[in-house]
């Protein structure tokens, strides 16, 4: 099948491709490179695939140049992954997450209206259930306390996929990812930052005083739900992705140091603005309707990511 990815260059979307281009895809990747973070870890994660796979440098923002990609490929589905990420950045630059986030999502579906792209699965957030007080997670969970900016864009992009799918012959799949790690994950993104500091025997951040959560969730157990869920077209579902455990965060910094072989300095620090203190996934539904379920454990996982960034950044 011929399959649009559209924030290719992403630390997610990378490892999809990856994993599609292995089961026979013909893949184009649309992304805009932009430096929100570092690009150089974007162009290296295209390397891997970049004669293997069709690029094009477009803004999911752009509708008039997006409409050419769609125009010049005729797709077959769409793994929707494009979008400004951060809870935090979104409390600065709310702007940003709405063109991108909302808009941007707006542009994906329409086009794929117009040009009979049946397909797709877009790429959402635990973020959505904010300050829910239902734990663990569940799809029908209130979703209606988003903490931040980028949490509301990703729950106001899933209500219209609602509506697309309710108002044309379109599939569209949810996925609610939880916590994601893993080789080539963004340099904003704790996991990334401690081992980074650690290593160079610098102070590591700890938020709301070490009383932090998070269901982290290794890549490439989400690809495996994202692949999953390309391949069952289901009208309009909303599904989590997570490991199914919620892991105390000085517990998996104890993971780190131990890979790592060295002790993390911890500041501890209030609550950001924008966060939560817990997530914690119910994986029932995608046991259910993906049959999917998460192989990889923090030990294993935070192994993979350190192996990588040693090899990455030649330690």
């Amino acid at each position: 099948m011929k399959i649009l990815v559209t924030g290719g260059a992403g630390f997610i979307a990378s490892h999809l491709i990856k994993r599609l281009l292995e089961d026979g895809h013909e893949i184009v990747c649309v992304d805009n490179l932009n430096d929100y973070y570092d690009p150089e870890i974007k162009l290296k994660r295209l390397e891997q695939f970049e004669k293997q796979i069709n690029f094009e440098k477009v803004d999911i923002t752009d509708f008039s140049s997006l409409r050419k990609i769609f125009e010049k490929y005729k797709f077959d589905k769409i793994a929707h992954l494009a979008a400004q990420a951060g809870v935090r950045y979104s409390i600065t630059n709310p702007d940003v997450y709405i063109n991108t986030n909302y808009l941007g999502t707006f542009n994906v579906f329409e086009l794929a209206k117009i040009y009979g792209v049946k397909d797709a699965v877009f790429a959402s957030t635990s973020s959505v259930y904010g300050e829910s007080l239902e734990i663990p997670f569940r799809e029908d969970s209130p979703a209606d306390r988003a903490v931040s900016i980028y949490a509301a864009t990703k729950r106001a992009c899933e209500i219209m996929a609602s509506s697309y799918v309710r108002n044309s012959d379109m599939n569209i799949t949810c996925l609610r990812f939880f916590t994601v790690y893993g080789p080539f994950g963004r340099p904003d993104m704790a996991l990334f930052k401690f081992t980074k500091n650690i290593l160079a025997g610098e102070p590591i951040d700890v938020y709301n005083n070490g009383e932090m959560k998070r269901d982290f969730t290794f890549v490439s157990d989400i690809v495996e739900g994202f692949v999953l869920a390309l391949n069952k077209p289901m009208g309009f579902e909303i599904i989590n992705l997570g490991h199914g455990e919620s892991v105390h965060l000085l517990k998996f910094i104890e993971v780190l140091e131990k890979k790592l072989g060295r002790k993390a300095e911890i500041n501890f620090m209030p609550m950001q603005q924008g966060d939560v203190p817990q997530t914690f996934a119910d994986t029932t539904k995608a046991k259910e309707k993906l049959d999917f379920n998460a192989k990889i454990g923090v030990e294993e996982g935070v192994s993979f990511f350190v192996d990588w960034f040693k090899d990455y950044y030649k330690i």
